[in-house]
């Protein structure tokens, strides 16, 4: 995740249930050359036995040199460096890096290849599929063959991204799954808004462990392997109270970068019942301003408290759950003052419909491609048994003529 998944973030995703975090994909050039660029996304604490271990260093890259470079300055504070050739942002495109490498192959074998050769640590490699389940088998395996030590891949294309994100490909991971090496260890990646998501795709793949970026960003608890579902949504006071709490002892500039983004994930459903706390965090430069953030989580911490006195409150503070999807899950009905996963709208339709109308169209396709193949077959059928009859017809003219 590009400036997202700094250490403070991810202690506090470790406190709701992660077992191995990544670091936000760092370029590979600045991190080998510029040593401003490193101590602000790089501290002491980072890969901390402690507090930050298993940890694995992402890095985006297009020069082999480079990128070793980079990988020999966290050797000994983590342990794996990993390779990000799935980020389909623009900057991708630009600096020619990232999901925008998957033309070149020859150039993904030497990144991967010369860590693999150089490093004392494990080498990974996060790929996006193509269309073409076969291509990407064959991806894959060139992946692995120049040294991957595991593969995570992400069940979406490159163009999948943004309005166009749609829903992640379980099925192009099943057949990577059952069609690479069977020692193969492999992540996926996608369609992660609940933790009974993990257990499905650990099910449905036989994968060896699940990702989850975005869903993480909105609900640390996505990975929490508690069945309360009140566990699973926590609140958001909680939540950013816990956060902030971290981020105040983490040196380094990252953790204080990210914090604003984070805020606002944190708390996606509540500000828009509370416009005036928004206004209050666009007025925040978290790096400096340590009070103002602390008036905006004693503010957040006033309100859901107050919402907590309420004699209703244990109908107030309901989560349900919804019936069975196409997509095999279900969606869950969760307060505003608890963190849940975000369904990015597009044209005003939030991503939750719009892929419960998408699958719903290609299931009444596929209907009807099937009542057409079946009113085709009683067609032939029915030609077949005007032949015959015709034949018969026949037959029985010849016999009467024979006869007379």
């Amino acid at each position: 995740m590009v400036d997202q998944s700094e250490l403070a973030w991810r202690i506090l995703s470790r406190k709701y249930g992660a077992t191995l975090c990544y670091t936000p994909m760092l370029h590979a050039k600045s991190f080998a050359t510029s040593e401003k660029y490193r101590n602000d996304m790089w501290s002491s604490l980072d890969g901390d036995s402690e507090q930050d271990r298993p940890l694995v260093v992402q890095f985006c890259a297009n020069d082999p040199d480079l990128l070793l470079q980079a990988a020999k300055h966290v050797v000994g504070k983590c342990d794996a460096v990993d390779l990000n050739l799935g980020c389909p942002q623009g900057i991708a495109r630009r600096g020619k890096y990232g999901s925008f490498l998957m033309e070149d192959w020859d150039l993904i074998y030497k990144l991967i290849n010369t860590l693999h050769v150089n490093l004392e640590i494990p080498v990974t490699a996060k790929i996006r599929v193509y269309e073409d389940y076969n291509k990407t088998l064959e991806y894959a395996k060139m992946v692995l063959s120049a040294g991957a030590q595991f593969l995570t891949v992400h069940g979406r294309t490159r163009e999948m991204k943004g309005q166009k994100t749609g829903l992640a490909n379980w099925d192009v991971l099943k057949f990577l799954r059952e069609n690479l090496p069977q020692d193969t260890v492999f992540f996926a990646n996608g369609n992660i808004l609940y933790p009974e998501d993990i257990t499905r795709c650990l099910n449905e793949i036989t994968c060896d462990a699940v990702m989850s970026a975005e869903g993480n960003l909105y609900n640390p608890a996505v990975f929490t392997n508690s069945t309360n579902l009140k566990d699973q949504f926590p609140r958001v006071d909680k939540v950013l109270r816990d956060y902030y709490e971290i981020v105040k002892n983490c040196p380094g500039e990252a953790s204080k970068i990210a914090m604003k983004s984070h805020i606002f994930k944190i708390l996606r459903p509540f500000l828009p019942h509370h416009i005036d706390i928004r206004e209050k965090i666009v007025k925040i430069a978290p790096r400096q301003d340590f009070d103002g953030v602390e008036s905006v989580i004693l503010e957040v911490e006033s309100i859901v408290n107050e919402i907590f006195e309420r004699e209703n409150i244990d109908e107030l503070d309901k989560i349900t759950i919804g019936e069975l999807e196409l997509w095999g899950g279900e969606y869950r009905t969760v307060p505003y003052w608890r963190c849940q996963p975000y369904f990015r709208p597009v044209n005003g339709i939030t991503g939750d419909k719009r892929i419960t109308q998408a699958l719903k169209e290609k299931q009444d396709e596929v209907k009807n491609i099937s009542k057409e193949e079946i009113i085709n077959e009683s067609k032939i059928d029915g030609s077949k048994d005007l032949k015959r009859s015709a034949v018969d017809d026949l037959e029985n003219s010849n016999v009467k003529k024979q006869d007379v």
